[in-house]
């Protein structure tokens, strides 16, 4: 942007955007790790790319500038711009993206929506409630994809093709209980 009026007003814009602009004047080495993030994007949206590539975004984020980052994506994702989204945290997932791919060894497995994707789990996602040595033996033979105690002893969410008299009652998957699936089955 050669304008000098035009490229300030720009970047004033962007470090609005992502919620800098009350920092602007602070040192990039100064910011926190999320501040840092947000002002990468800052950067990558100069000049209103077409294509913007962002790898493992979330990491070393607190729970904050995890949503915060999540909802800038989101709010670009509605322009015309595609955001290629490298991550291995499935929330980011299933918050920000409207197609997604599934690489598995350099190789594609899926590539459609997340909904198509979450679709294929229907009918082999389920929680139980078992004691410590039904979870053992449940977790040797499912992947069992959430344990939370409680004082009969664990709640459980897996995935599996078939119960095989295991008492569990079906539940509606999500996007990480559809990865686990795909990856086990």
């Amino acid at each position: 942007i050669k304008n000098k009026k035009a490229r300030l007003a720009e970047v004033d814009d962007l470090l609005e955007q992502v919620g800098l602009f009350d920092v602007r004047n602070r040192y990039a080495n100064k910011l926190s790790g999320g501040m840092k993030r947000r002002l990468g994007i800052a950067q990558a949206l100069i000049g209103d790319p077409k294509i913007i590539v962002v790898d493992e975004p979330p990491t070393g984020l607190d729970p904050e500038e995890r949503i915060r980052f999540r909802n800038i994506l989101s709010n670009l994702s509605q322009k015309e711009i595609i955001i290629i989204l490298s991550t291995h945290i499935v929330g980011d997932i299933s918050s920000t993206c409207e197609n997604m791919a599934l690489l598995n060894g350099g190789e594609l497995h899926f590539g459609g929506t997340p909904e198509a994707f979450v679709k294929q789990a229907q009918g082999h996602v389920f929680k139980s409630s078992v004691t410590f040595d039904e979870m053992k033996r449940i977790g040797d033979t499912y992947p069992v994809i959430t344990t939370i105690p409680v004082s009969t002893g664990y709640d459980i969410e897996f995935v599996a093709n078939s119960l095989n008299g295991i008492e569990a009652t079906e539940i509606e998957p999500n996007l990480e209980h559809a990865y686990v699936y795909f990856m086990e089955y």
